[in-house]
């Protein structure tokens, strides 16, 4: 059972959120020739408070 795990920022509407987790699935299929009840999307959405880049918060980068 392939599971995906995807850190990055939060997608703020849901409609794409879903729209994003159906095309990864959606791939999955493809390259693992299993059905989609086999995939697991599992999305870490971190706020620019949360991560620094060059040692600086994204939030203070601008």
């Amino acid at each position: 059972m392939p599971i995906i795990t995807l850190e990055g920022p939060k997608i703020a509407n849901l409609d794409t959120r879903r729209e994003f987790i159906r095309d990864l699935t959606d791939a999955a299929v493809k390259a693992y020739a299993l059905p989609q009840e086999k995939i697991i999307v599992i999305l870490h959405e971190n706020s620019r408070e949360q991560v620094g880049v060059g040692g600086e918060l994204l939030v203070d980068k601008g």
